[in-house]
């Protein structure tokens, strides 16, 4: 199933069910992803957080029902899943600007309309990837635990590596690694029990028979073809687009589809913030 088809039928259902409750578990099955890399794809194809869409189109409905009908706003709270007409009174003032009782006597609404997923063929935009097999790997690593459902990743994901410099992380990973190429950032996103988190670690690679220091672990990083795509800019504004390109443009239109386990960025040992600086995204793949 290609990305865009299996978003489109994730929001299907969202549409379908929306007075009901929604689980990510069931949303991300409609697109036969986990729902790790299904909410890490919708952000970035769409973006906003899965939570943000459904929020805004049953906020949007519950307006057009309050000046359609007489239902009460108590009613209303309770068909779109609101706990109390008091908190569903709150989040539709924050989203519409103006009170339930206001918006029914005329008030102007603000309206979220039904997301379409459509793959707009740009051309003109270059996009250098390449496809490399590589054998199973050993890396050493600082693991963190981050959030993906309300963009918390965004910002916590950089303060992460903002500490790994300060307290000495990166230095004892170097100090440890077999090959100075890279710093890896590994996104891990399958085996977790918690929909709403992945682990996150950097990473560089090491000698298999490493003993990781106290905090640190060994991981092995299994034999994969991988499709690597190279940016230049300052971190973290370009890796995130190549995401964006990556997710918009490359897989929609390939041969190839990722495997889901995991991704890695890649970062050569220099300035971050240089607009020179070159970094990569690793994707572990199959053909379609």
């Amino acid at each position: 199933m290609e990305w865009a088809e299996g978003i489109q039928n994730a929001i299907n259902y969202i549409e379908d069910n929306i007075c009901d409750e929604l689980d990510i578990e069931n949303i991300a099955a409609q697109a036969a992803c986990s729902p790790y890399y299904f909410q890490k794809i919708f952000g970035i194809m769409c973006g906003m957080t899965v939570g943000e869409y459904i929020r805004s189109r049953k906020l949007t409905l519950a307006g057009s029902d309050l000046t359609s009908s007489d239902i009460k706003v108590i009613d209303l709270a309770l068909k779109y899943g609101y706990e109390s007409p008091e908190s569903f009174t709150r989040t539709f003032t924050k989203f519409h600007g103006l009170t339930p009782t206001d918006a029914r006597k005329g008030g102007e609404l603000r309206s979220f309309s039904r997301l379409k997923v459509q793959v707009i063929i740009k051309g003109g935009n270059e996009l250098n990837y390449k496809t490399v097999e590589k054998p199973a790997f050993t890396v050493l690593e600082k693991v963190e635990r981050h959030t993906v459902s309300n963009k918390g990743s965004i910002n916590t994901i950089p303060e992460f590596w903002g500490r790994a410099h300060r307290d000495g992380t990166v230095q004892t990973l170097l100090s440890n690694a077999s090959d100075h190429s890279y710093i890896f950032g590994i996104s891990y996103g399958a085996g977790h029990t918690d929909n709403e988190c992945f682990d996150y670690a950097i990473a560089v690679e090491c000698a298999p028979d490493t003993i990781p220091p106290e905090g640190f672990r060994v991981n092995t990083i299994p034999a994969s073809t991988w499709v690597v795509s190279e940016c230049t800019g300052p971190m973290p504004e370009a890796i995130q687009k190549l995401w964006h390109d990556m997710c918009s443009e490359f897989f929609p239109t390939s041969n190839f589809k990722p495997t889901l386990e995991m991704d890695i960025e890649a970062f050569p040992v220099g300035n971050m913030t240089f607009a020179s600086y070159k970094s990569q995204i690793w994707i572990p793949i199959v053909k379609k």
